[in-house]
């Protein structure tokens, strides 16, 4: 498998060259955790692993767990691991996330979980090139009912699921969410600019929590001359 080595923040990380790599949505869904404290952390749906790395520089005492069904996205994880030391907090399985109910050997007291999952149905828009991008996109392995059952048997009451998905179906989310039980509390949306419709959007749902949501400020990536937006830049950059 062809990859590269790119550098994000303060982690270095293997890609497939032709195959799945990571996107802005990766860095907004980081982004958007804004916990104090945090003791376990799930990424569903890891790829090569970039949420759940980033989240471990940023909750440096936090346990880490990355859930991937891919063979080759689960290797490269297992290579980011180790380039980013962090083998002693972090761990890759490779797994059906439909199956993730009924495994006794994973823990079910997670306080946060993270998704960037497959949005587009599979009779829905262009089908990816490539097994890889398909799996990655669309919803051939995984549908939306299927990772939010999976996340509300992994958390803890009171724990977190914090997601990255497309706006055109939001109320679904919502549906389907109230049906296990994660209460939605924060939303907000993503634009490319100020002149454009939202083309995604953050959402954070706690599992048992009291009704009540917050809309966040909207998150736009660029400014209208085309540069990065200053939140953007903040993203991309490490604090000192």
């Amino acid at each position: 498998m062809d990859v590269t080595l790119d550098s994000i923040r303060d982690i270095k990380l293997y890609q497939p060259k032709r195959g799945y790599r990571f996107s802005v949505d990766s860095l907004l869904l980081y982004d958007f955790v804004n916990l104090k404290h945090v003791k376990s952390i799930g990424d569903l749906g890891a790829g090569s692993g970039i949420v759940g790395i980033l989240l471990a520089k940023k909750y440096p005492l936090a346990k880490v767990t990355l859930f991937e069904i891919q063979e080759n996205l689960v290797r490269l994880a297992e290579k980011n691991i180790i380039i980013n030391n962090l083998e002693n907090r972090v761990k890759v399985y490779r797994c059906d996330l439909r199956k993730l109910p009924s495994l006794h050997i994973i823990s079910h007291d997670f306080d946060l979980l993270v998704s960037n999952p497959p949005y587009r149905k599979v009779k829905s828009g262009l089908i990816s090139d490539g097994e890889e991008k398909a799996i990655a996109r669309h919803e051939i392995k995984l549908r939306l009912h299927e990772l939010i059952e999976s996340a509300t048997s992994l958390l803890k009451i009171k724990g977190r699921l914090c997601m990255v998905y497309h706006p055109y179906r939001l109320s679904e989310l919502l549906e389907v969410l109230k049906k296990s039980n994660l209460q939605p509390k924060r939303l907000r949306f993503v634009y490319s600019n100020i002149s454009s419709e939202a083309k995604m959007f953050l959402l954070e749902a706690v599992k048992f929590g009291k009704v009540g949501l917050k809309v966040e400020r909207p998150f736009y990536i660029y400014n209208e001359n085309g540069s990065y937006s200053d939140e953007m830049i903040e993203i991309y950059q490490v604090k000192e």
